[in-house]
């Protein structure tokens, strides 16, 4: 049991130096202190760019994107996958993730022959069973796992069609152009799981009206039964089986009265829609870079620089931001190591994703350059596969 574990993780904290396995065209990032970065990059729809920032002592986000076949047929849906798993108390689940939500995407996909919002959902459900089945093995030997979960952020690209899904506080946002007024404005696509909104509160309230402790204001931050932000994720076993909520689990994580129904929830918000000329780019990030910028403010920063590093340049203005919060310097902040790092600004992940429409409209027919890259800063590296276009 305990080699299943280490196994997993071994994935996710092997230096990057062992990660590095490439044809074709040169994907490997590179490292920077704390930061992880390539700059650019082609996926079947366009061009792309991707950076991650280490602050908690284990990177605790790990993220994906997987371009090409979506399924395990020889002519089933091609396009292009993009993941962000932000983890919380320990880096396990979104390691978990990272290594199964997109084959287990592309098992249910072959199964339709196509893409869809239950794809998506199926696919949410086999990771979480998946997990849970670590958890139940992992148990006597280290029962703190059933306290470790991730928040879980995908967009799918496929056939002229968005596909996102989400649980936790992720965001994904649009960056649409305005004929009329030349503008391009920010549209978030992702409906988020943060009881910090008003909204979320309320919807969690009315699924447990026996409960007038289900949510919780603590040290000035809303949490579930006062112990987490998110009302949705993968992992989290503790607040959703009972059979977790117990000794020798951690005291801070048990709750005083048993529970009958699972409080926390790992079914994703899905939104399916066309893709138009005017959809410029996307941005899929973790809450750290929300935490920092607003929507606009990232759309901003993406739409006035070169497409090449732009990924870099919004985790930059999210650093700036968190430094001048402290009333630090920018260069001064560069220099705190990981952990300590925490307590300035979280892990932040960033893959910008640019929408070539004349690809896009070519869907159906276009079979682009085949990518499959992980991004991983700290020890975390990254795994990447490119092949030779087909």
């Amino acid at each position: 049991m305990l080699v299943k574990l280490m196994n997993l993780l071994r994935a996710c904290w092997r230096p990057s130096s062992n990660r590095h396995a490439r044809t074709g065209s040169d994907v490997t990032g590179r490292q920077d202190g704390l930061l992880w970065y390539n700059d650019a990059g082609q996926h079947v729809n366009g061009e792309f760019s991707m950076a991650v920032v280490q602050a908690n002592n284990l990177l605790e986000d790990q993220c994906q994107i997987e371009s090409g076949p979506l399924s395990f047929l020889d002519f089933g849906p091609y396009g292009t996958f993009v993941g962000v798993y932000d983890g919380h108390g320990g880096p396990e689940t979104a390691c978990y993730i990272n290594d199964h939500l997109f084959q287990n995407l592309k098992r249910f996909a072959s199964e339709q022959n196509a893409m869809s919002a239950d794809v998506l959902k199926k696919a949410y459900e086999a990771t979480e069973d998946g997990f849970f089945s670590i958890v139940t093995k992992q148990w006597p030997v280290k029962p703190q796992i059933a306290a470790v979960g991730s928040c879980c952020l995908v967009g799918v690209i496929c056939g002229g069609m968005l596909y996102v899904a989400n649980v936790g506080d992720s965001r994904v946002v649009l960056g649409k152009h305005v004929k009329a007024t030349g503008e391009v404005l920010a549209v978030q696509l992702s409906a988020e799981h943060n009881v910090s909104i008003a909204s979320v509160r309320k919807e969690l309230q009315s699924m447990h009206p026996e409960d007038r402790h289900i949510v919780v204001l603590k040290h000035n931050v809303w949490r579930v039964k006062g112990l987490i932000q998110v009302c949705r994720s993968i992992g989290d076993a503790y607040l959703k089986k009972q059979e977790f909520n117990r000794e020798p689990l951690y005291a801070k994580f048990r709750l005083r009265e048993p529970f009958h129904k699972p409080i926390l929830s790992s079914e994703p918000s899905i939104s399916v829609q066309p893709l138009q000329p005017h959809d410029q780019f996307l941005i899929f990030a973790s809450d750290g870079l929300w935490e920092q910028l607003t929507n606009q403010e990232a759309v901003d920063i993406v739409r006035s620089s070169p497409r090449s590093g732009c990924a870099r340049r919004l985790i930059r203005a999210a650093l700036q931001e968190a430094a001048k919060k402290r009333e630090m310097r920018y260069s001064d902040l560069k220099k705190i190591d990981r952990g300590v790092r925490r307590h300035f600004h979280d892990d932040i992940t960033v893959i910008v994703v640019f929408l070539d429409s004349g690809l896009v409209s070519q869907a159906s027919t276009h079979r682009g350059p085949t990518l499959s890259l992980r991004g991983g800063g700290g020890s975390a590296g990254l795994r990447s596969n490119t092949l030779a276009p087909t």
